[in-house]
C-alpha cells in the first residue's frame, strides 16, 4: 500500500513511518518541519516539505497514493489557550484541505490522529468509544473534536474509509518538542540534567502511559479497515505521575528533586483507556510495559543530552 504520512518528522510520525516501512508499504512523509525533524524520517520513506494550507499542491501529492495518516497538528495544550485561531486554523481548517485534496485526488482512505481529551472529565472508568464527548477545557482538544467531525462527514458524504484513533499518553524515543508539556519526557529529562521536577497535584493524577511503538502499530493495523471506525488506544492500566517519578528514580538509581507546585486548575484527576475495540478488530495490544518503556526512553534521552 502507498501511504502518505502528514506530520511524519514528528514523534509519532516518525515511529508510524518505521512501522509501515517494515510492514512492506512504500512511504510519503508530508512535514513542514514547524516542529518536525528532518533527521527523523526514514531515508526509505519520500519525503516532501510542504504544508497542508498549500491547496495547489496538495492533490499533486496526494494522486498515486491509496491512504493517508493525518498526524500533523499544533500540540501543546497551553500554548492553545493563548493561540485559540492559530489552532482553529492549523489543525482543523488545514484537516478539511486534506480532506478536500484527497477527494480531489481519489484517495478515500484516511486514518486520523484524535485524542482523549474529546472524552473531557470522564463519566465512567475506562473510558470507552461509545462514551460521550466532554466540554473541552482548551482549544487543542475543541479541534480534535472538530476535526472528527470533519472525517466522519466526508465519510457521509463521500464514502471515505475512516478510522479515528484516540490516543492517550504515548511516550518514547523522539519526542523533541519544544516546548514539551508532556510528563514523561520532562521527568526523564529534568532527572539527567539533576534539575527539580514541576509537580502538581502531589502528583496523585492517574494516565494512561502507553509507549510509543505500540501506538504506532495500531496505525498499521488499522489501515485495512472500511467504514468509519473509533478507536481507543492505550494500555489500559491507570498509572500515578509520582508512581513514574518512582519508577524513573529506581532506573536511575538517585534521588529526583521534586518542586511541588501544587494544584492547577483544568486538570482531570485520572482517565484511562480500554482498547477492547481494537484489540477485536484488529488483534493489536500493547506489548511494551511501562517500566521497560521507561528504560529505553531513559537510554534515548541520555544517549541524546551525553549524560
Amino acid at each position: 500500500m502507498r501511504v502518505l504520512v502528514t506530520g511524519g518528522a514528528g514523534f509519532i510520525g516518525s515511529h508510524v513511518t518505521r512501522v509501515l516501512l517494515g510492514a512492506g508499504n512504500a512511504v510519503t512523509v508530508l512535514d513542514n518541519l514547524s516542529s518536525g525533524r528532518r533527521d527523523l524520517v526514514p531515508p526509505e520513506a519520500t519525503f516532501i516539505r510542504g504544508d497542508l494550507k498549500d491547496e495547489r499542491r496538495l492533490p499533486e501529492w496526494l494522486t498515486g497514493h491509496d491512504a493517508v495518516i493525518h498526524l500533523a497538528a499544533f500540540v501543546a495544550v497551553g500554548v492553545s489557550v493563548e493561540r485559540p485561531i492559530a489552532f482553529a486554523e492549523n489543525n482543523v481548517v488545514n484537516s478539511v484541505r486534506l480532506l478536500e485534496a484527497m477527494r480531489q485526488a481519489g484517495v478515500r482512505k484516511i486514518v486520523f490522529s484524535s485524542s482523549a481529551t474529546v472524552y473531557g472529565v470522564p463519566k465512567r472508568l475506562p473510558l470507552r468509544e461509545d462514551d460521550p464527548l466532554g466540554v473541552q477545557s482548551s482549544p487543542y482538544g475543541a479541534s480534535k473534536i472538530a476535526t472528527e467531525a470533519f472525517v466522519a462527514v466526508y465519510h457521509q458524504l463521500h464514502g471515505f474509509d475512516a478510522t479515528i484513533l484516540r490516543y492517550f499518553n504515548p511516550f518514547g524515543p523522539n519526542e523533541l518538542c519544544e516546548p514539551e508539556t508532556h510528563a514523561v519526557p520532562n521527568i526523564i529529562r529534568a532527572a539527567l540534567l539533576h534539575q527539580s521536577i514541576p509537580l502538581y497535584w502531589n502528583g496523585d493524577q492517574v494516565r494512561d502511559f502507553i509507549y510509543v511503538e505500540d501506538l504506532a502499530r495500531a496505525h498499521a493495523n488499522v489501515l485495512d479497515g472500511t467504514g468509519l471506525n473509533y478507536f481507543n488506544v492505550g494500555s489500559e492500566t491507570g498509572t500515578k505521575v509520582r508512581d513514574i517519578i518512582q519508577m524513573v528514580t529506581d532506573i536511575l538509581g538517585y534521588p529526583i528533586a521534586i518542586e511541588d507546585k501544587g494544584q492547577r486548575p483544568g486538570d482531570v484527576a485520572a482517565t484511562y483507556a480500554t482498547s477492547e475495540r481494537l484489540r477485536k478488530a484488529t488483534g493489536w495490544r500493547p506489548t511494551v510495559g511501562l517500566e521497560e518503556g521507561l528504560r529505553r526512553t531513559v537510554d534515548y534521552y541520555r544517549a541524546r543530552l551525553g549524560t
